[in-house]
């Protein structure tokens, strides 16, 4: 599994909830230990030499795994469609990056299209919308399958809220260069959830759940909670203050 940085550094409770779902399913998980960032920071702020080293790094890190699974449609994204590209001066490393990228998923869509779990562990009582990420939405076309997996949970009410499809304004470096235009982004996708009325709001990538938690809480809303599907799927969120 690739942790992410977010996760790593902010909320490690995805992370070990990530695992427990995935040895649920009956996997063999290993977090290599030397891993740091994919590297899409640098890559999405122009610093090639920073992107391909660390490519290069994850590549060598994760290569030898059957299967390696990220918890965030960004960065995931980042490994299956970026490091191919990235990489494709070096014939040698471009094939080593095609490999993996093969082998790379998205959680939800690990669960779903190569397990195909039937059921989770875990349990939620109470209503939940979900924000669909660029990066996994539009990358990866993660849609389907972390609300299919959702309507497995037991006791959980999933509903739609408008526009879920649209960002949230994060977009990583973009919310502190445009803070204005990031944060007025942010300020409708705050109203869209708020008005389906839902205990929760779930996605599948930290950044975006940061931004969106943070902007709730600016609004005055210290109600709705903000979820990573992990958690919910592992029956995991009342572990998380969030």
């Amino acid at each position: 599994m690739f942790v992410t940085c977010l996760v790593d550094l902010l909320r490690p409770s995805v992370g070990f909830a990530a695992i427990e779902l995935l040895e649920a399913a009956r996997c063999t998980v290993e977090v290599p230990e030397t891993q740091t960032c994919c590297g899409q920071p640098a890559y999405n702020a122009g610093d090639r030499a920073a992107a391909v080293a660390l490519a290069r790094k994850t590549v060598a890190e994760c290569e030898d795994f059957d299967y390696l699974v990220v918890p965030s449609g960004s960065c995931a994204d980042q490994i299956r469609n970026a490091y191919p590209a990235l990489l494709a001066d070096d014939p040698h490393w471009r094939t080593r990056a095609e490999r993996l990228a093969g082998r790379t998923y998205e959680l939800t869509d690990f669960l779903v299209t190569v397990l195909q779990v039937e059921s989770v562990p875990g349990d939620f009582a109470g209503s939940v919308t979900y924000h669909d990420s660029c990066s996994g939405l539009r990358g990866l076309q993660i849609r389907e399958q972390p609300r299919a997996l959702l309507r497995r949970v037991p006791g959980l009410t999933l509903r739609e809220m408008p526009a879920a499809e649209e960002c949230c304004g994060f977009g990583g470096a973009f919310s502190v260069k445009f803070g204005d235009i990031s944060a007025a982004i942010a300020e409708q996708k705050c109203v869209n959830a708020r008005l389906v009325a839902t205990d929760a709001v779930v996605g599948g990538d930290l950044g975006c759940l940061l931004n969106i938690e943070g902007k709730l809480r600016r609004m005055g809303d210290r109600h709705t909670r903000v979820l990573h599907v992990a958690e919910v799927l592992a029956g995991t969120s009342d572990r998380t203050s969030g």
